[in-house]
């Protein structure tokens, strides 16, 4: 068995005396004790040494990459190939795989080989000859030191980490300015408070407690350069009416320097902003057209890197930097958020609260392709981020305006409307209303019931005198068939008028009614006989 050993110095090829021991994975080390007990176990067949830093440099690149580097090649060819029979132990399986399939040779990969390896190394300066502790010290160093700087992959047009740190530091500078002008304005405000309300922005308010200094300088001072007129004649006139305590020289000095290092440090910011603008520029153009400078570089900042970013779905890239509310709604088994930090953007900025979850996903998915484009392309123009911008804005104008175009595949098919038809509730008129006659109320129809109701409940004989004054009403009609006729509409309606409960005294009536007209008809049988 062959065993590839790769240092700093070169490649060396070691040839196992004895594979017995390699199978006592746990004893091996005890082997290697000594450099002589290590000469029985392995033997130094031949070491290929690298002739300067950049060869070795290259040599180291491949193995990391899993390639094989020109140098170990040419001695795997010389060495190896003389003893094709003999198995290759290496180091990493996948450098193994690139062996068998370019060389054909067979390469072990296991435990034991691991453990050898181990062991090969810590006597590395007895198994091979020639090579001083201290040089071979340097040689690991520069080797370590070479590789770190090719890890980096250094270009100063695709240096993300500027970025990331850039927009931290501005976030940190935001917060110091804030806690300098509170302050300043509190110390300042004990002297003169009416300045405050009436210079409102904060640099121009440090220029000018840093030119006046004192308030009784506020009259022989020029502040037209600092102030509009009218705001300067303000100040002049509340500085000789203000309220404020006096202070001595030292404190107007210590509260002007304080307002020098906001001034200071708000020119870096403009700085450092302009900085900023211009490496989102050079190294994420879409993005920064699509979603801005300042939430492209948060939204990096938050995913680690570009490349990180890339890789990150568009859902994802939606609800970046709400992650709390989101753990928090899955939790709570509510609606989870609709945006993150790109919320910030211009184009959700300008959307009103109803169209901003829409506008949001779908500047996420376009965001999420731009991102790709950047990381993973070779140009760097913003061609890409430049025409979905104008989709995006006329997809939030259709949004805004609720247009009829129905948005399609190809976002030209237009929906057709139905006409419009004015549909109205057809009124007839009432001509009921129109009469001057009170029509007849509940209560007077009542008043009618219970008047008939007492009439039945008269005596006998009252019902008597009417049956009489009936008869001779029926006398003078002609026919017998008509009278009676005449007499049985009323007896109906007093029949539904009345309740269930009055039906026997209606039998009685009946007969009383009945007697009368059966006299009646006797009499005119005899008067007819004489």
């Amino acid at each position: 068995m062959l065993v590839l050993f790769e240092t700093a110095a070169g490649f060396a090829i070691f040839k196992v005396l004895d594979e017995s021991k390699l199978q006592q994975i746990d004893s091996l080390y005890k082997e290697f004790e000594t450099p002589e007990k290590a000469n029985k176990i392995v033997k130094l067949k031949h070491f290929e040494k690298f002739q300067d830093t950049t060869e070795a440099l290259a040599a180291a690149t491949a193995l990391v990459e899993g390639k094989i580097s020109k140098s170990l090649k040419k001695v795997l060819k010389k060495m190896v190939a003389k003893e094709a029979h003999e198995q290759l132990a290496i180091s990493d399986a996948k450098l193994g795989g690139v062996l068998k399939e370019k060389l054909d040779l067979s390469c072990i990969h296991s435990p034991a080989v691991a453990e050898l390896m181990r062991c090969i190394r810590s006597q590395m300066e007895g198994l091979i000859s020639g090579l001083p502790p201290r040089e071979m010290s340097a040689m690991s160093l520069g080797l370590a030191h070479s590789l770190s700087r090719y890890k980096l992959k250094f270009s100063p047009d695709k240096v993300d980490t500027m970025i990331v740190q850039a927009i931290s530091l501005l976030d940190d500078l935001d917060k110091e300015l804030n806690n300098y002008i509170m302050r300043c304005r509190e110390w300042y405000g004990w002297h003169f408070p009416e300045l405050g309300k009436v210079i409102t922005d904060n640099l121009a308010y440090c220029k000018t407690v840093l030119k006046i200094g004192d308030r009784t300088n506020v009259a022989s001072s020029d502040l037209s350069e600092l102030l509009p007129e009218e705001v300067e004649a303000e100040v002049k006139l509340a500085a000789e009416i203000s309220m404020g305590t006096e202070v001595s020289e030292q404190d107007i000095s210590n509260i002007r320097h304080l307002c020098e290092q906001v001034i200071e440090i708000s020119e870096y910011r403009a700085q450092l902003y302009d900085y900023l603008k211009n490496r989102m520029m050079a190294i994420a153009p879409n993005l920064t057209v699509m979603v801005g400078e300042l939430v492209g570089a948060r939204l990096i900042s938050h995913a680690g890197s570009l490349l990180n970013l890339a890789k990150h779905p568009a859902s994802t890239v939606q609800i970046l930097g709400a992650e709390k509310a989101l753990f928090r709604a899955l939790k709570t088994r509510k609606d989870t958020p609709k945006y993150g930090l790109i919320y910030h953007a211009s184009l959700v900025g300008q959307t009103t609260a109803k169209n901003k979850g829409k506008i949001s996903r779908m500047l996420a998915a376009k965001t999420s392709l731009a991102i790709r484009y950047d990381a993973l392309g070779e140009d760097t123009n913003a061609e890409m981020g430049v025409e979905n911008r104008a989709k995006l804005e006329a997809r939030l104008r259709l949004l805004e305006e609720k247009g009829i175009r129905r948005i399609s595949g190809t976002g030209k098919a237009m929906a057709q409307a139905d006409k419009y038809m004015h549909k109205s509730e057809v009124r007839l008129y009432d001509p009921s209303g129109d009469s001057l006659i009170p029509s007849t109320s509940k209560k007077r129809k009542f008043e009618e019931i219970k008047e008939e109701e007492e009439e039945e409940a008269l005596t006998p004989a009252v019902k008597a005198k009417k049956a009489k004054k009936e008869q001779k009403a029926a006398a003078e009609e002609e026919d017998e068939t008509s009278a009676a006729a005449t007499e049985e509409p009323p007896k109906k309606k007093k029949k539904k008028k009345k309740d269930s409960a009055e039906a026997p005294k209606e039998e009685e009536e009946s007969v009383v009614v009945t007697e009368p007209t059966e006299k009646k008809k006797k009499k005119k049988k005899k008067e007819a006989e004489d």
